[in-house]
């Protein structure tokens, strides 16, 4: 149940990111939220845990700011490899995936904490 509230978090941050960020857009309905939603999260926990592991003196140099330049890049790769999510630079990408960590976070430990 934790994952599709997490899922839905993630589509929330989403639809958030392309309606404050004019760099990224999402072609679709709100099952087009959630596919995006789905394929980030599948890319950054597999690809993003290795490349945090493989960036891991960066990451403690830059107190964990680095993190931020990997999601991005990673929302970078999903925009790649799907047709619905269109990303144009990687400045839109930063600010998207900080508005997506940040609504994430907020709705998930919001949800798990009225349990």
């Amino acid at each position: 149940m934790y994952l599709v509230i997490r899922l839905i978090a993630a589509a929330l941050g989403f639809w958030a990111a392309t309606a404050l960020i004019s760099g990224i857009t999402v072609n679709g309905g709100p099952w087009s939220y959630l596919w995006v939603a789905l394929l980030f999260g599948l890319i950054n926990s597999i690809l993003g845990s290795i490349i945090k592991l493989l960036t891991l003196p960066a990451l403690l140099l830059s107190l964990g700011l680095f993190a931020f330049v990997i999601n991005a890049a990673m929302l970078m790769l999903t925009a790649r490899w799907s047709d619905r999510l269109a990303v144009d630079n990687f400045w839109s990408a930063l600010w998207a995936s900080l508005i997506i960590s940040l609504i994430t976070t907020i709705l998930s430990r919001g949800l798990k904490s009225k349990k």
